[in-house]
């Protein structure tokens, strides 16, 4: 169900709309979405269906009538003033008495007025409404307690019920509609017995889930004489469709086949049915004369944008030992990352990802002997797998950088399946989108256009920032699920349809990309921006 706030948020409503309680007035109506002057946007608009990622941190996706649509409201402390000043803090009584600053010109609309729900007024803003009064027939939700959302008695108090003549819904021994309670006394809320005591059930002669029998009838739901929960499966004979065997663990599958022992192929369990945004990014940012990640820039950088996937070059970190590369991939994604990194090399490629890697390796660059094309196989939610290679192609010419992308290019039509989704990415050192290396790889990927750009809309990505020295590639298959990428901090965000070239240098507001501050991308020898682009990728 959407949340939303109403113009009527301040009235007593139905408990599945947001109930605010506002006050302020501003004669001049917001504009929304509202730009702020630090270059992010309050109020914008959003999608409810996208859950969390909706709006930014610290903001809900609320449906406001007062404009038919779903906006983002951050949330704000009651006692205190929001900004900027056309924005009022309102209480939320269903999210447990929670603040949200919304445009003054929908609070203004919330006060109640001179009619009550009932028929008296409820003398001030009807947003406040003591949980002892009833906003039902004759009495108002402000006054005189005792009065009942039915014909009679009050919802909770007294021993009256609400909704029937005399009984209460949940004191008393009495029913919340008929003669009996709901929950005591042996006694059950409908019909004669109760719902979970004496063996008793709640609509028929048996019990949900005790005595070996079942939840409305006699028998299993496709056996013979026994409960859908306890012994049988619920479809075969001998295994339980969700005690015996696991959803997901223990070399079972979430589903083994409505009742047999074989898996489904995936742990279909962890995933709802949908589709899954994938951030990927490109990321050769060391700084420091050491080709390593030791000063922090980089790092702050990646958790900046919290990317799902990132191919990294120059991955070096303190003394290398297992420990400390655990311990940069934890700062970077958290401990549930897992990564792969390329060994014997001087500045190894890697790759780092939110999701499992099951398989990895590393494709000898014939060209150099530093370092080789990082590759991991991952295991995204969905029936398809996405193969991820990290590379950094030579500085020396565009003929040794051709020469090898086209081992790369006959590396992958011999490795990787045509079905599964693939994306290269890394420090290509190219001086130009025509390059001769772009075009070997347009066999395996998409290199056309529109690129990722800046907050200024540039999309070099050397630190002069006049050439396209790095790339996130995809196949068509993924590229088709491209979408915008959505940087989103505590109290803004900002859009970058095809992409991101990450610039901390004009990036604003900078706090979007929190803990990254501005001086990040002109570190001493980062000599080059992150690339980031974004997936809506289907995983059934």
């Amino acid at each position: 169900m959407k949340k939303t706030l109403t113009s009527l948020l301040c009235a007593a409503m139905s408990l599945t709309v947001l109930v605010l309680a506002c006050g302020g007035e501003d004669p001049v109506p917001p504009q929304v979405p509202l730009p702020l002057e630090d270059g992010g946007v309050l109020w914008a608009d959003c999608d409810a269906a996208r859950g969390a990622r909706a709006c930014p941190e610290g903001a809900s996706c609320r449906f406001v009538e007062y404009y038919d649509r779903s906006i983002c409201v951050p949330a704000c402390d009651p006692q205190a003033a929001c900004q900027p000043s056309q924005a009022a803090c309102c209480v939320g009584n269903e999210d447990g008495g929670a603040g949200y600053c919304v445009p003054n010109e929908v609070c203004a609309t919330l006060d109640a007025g001179t009619e009550d729900a009932g028929s008296d007024d409820a003398g001030t803003d009807a947003g406040v409404i003591p949980v002892e009064t009833d906003a039902g027939d004759s009495k108002d939700a402000g006054t005189e307690a005792g009065t009942d959302g039915g014909p009679k008695g009050d919802a909770g108090t007294g021993g009256t019920d609400a909704g029937t003549g005399g009984t209460d819904a949940g004191t008393g021994g009495t029913d919340a509609g008929t003669v009996t309670d709901a929950g005591t006394g042996g006694t059950d809320a409908g019909t004669v017995t109760d719902a979970g005591t004496g063996g008793t059930d709640a609509g028929t002669v048996t019990d949900a889930g005790t005595g070996g029998t079942d939840a409305g009838t006699v028998t299993d739901a496709g056996t013979g004489g026994t409960d859908a929960g306890t012994v049988t499966d619920a479809g075969t004979g001998g295994t339980d469709a969700g005690t015996v065997t696991d959803a997901g663990t223990g070399g079972t599958d979430a589903g083994t086949d409505a009742g047999t022992s074989v898996d489904a192929g995936t742990d279909a369990g962890t995933e709802p049915l949908g589709y899954t945004d994938i951030r990927i990014m490109a990321a050769n940012i060391t700084s420091g004369n050491g080709q390593d990640y030791d000063l922090g820039h980089g790092i702050r950088l990646m958790q900046g944008v919290k990317p799902d996937v990132i191919l990294v070059q120059e991955f070096n970190y303190l003394s290398n030992s297992a420990a400390d590369m655990r311990s940069m991939v934890d700062q970077v994604g958290g401990t549930g990352f897992s990564y792969f990194r390329e060994t014997g090399a001087q500045i190894p490629n890697g790759i780092i990802s939110r999701w499992p890697i099951i398989e990895s390796g590393e494709w000898t660059d014939p060209e150099v002997s530093n370092r080789d094309f990082a590759w991991a196989r991952i295991d995204i939610p969905g029936p398809k797998d996405l193969w991820a290679i990290s590379v950094h192609l030579l500085t020396s010419s565009s003929g040794d950088r051709n020469a090898e992308a086209n081992s790369l290019v006959a590396r992958i039509k011999a490795n990787i399946p045509a079905g599964d989704y693939l994306a290269i990415g890394g420090d290509f050192n190219t001086d130009s989108r025509s390059e001769s290396c772009l075009t070997t790889f347009k066999q395996v990927v998409d290199t056309a256009g529109p690129h990722p750009v800046d907050k200024n809309g540039k999309d070099g990505t050397n630190a002069a920032r006049s050439k396209p020295y790095d790339h996130v590639l995809v196949d068509s298959d993924l590229r088709q699920y491209q979408q915008a990428t959505v940087i989103r901090g505590t109290t803004s965000f900002s859009t970058f349809t095809n992409g991101l070239v990450l610039d901390s240098r004009v990036y604003t507001p900078i706090s979007e990309i929190a803990p990254a501050v501005s001086g990040d991308s002109g570190a001493a020898s980062m000599q080059h921006m992150a690339v980031v682009k974004d997936f809506h990728v289907p995983n059934f």
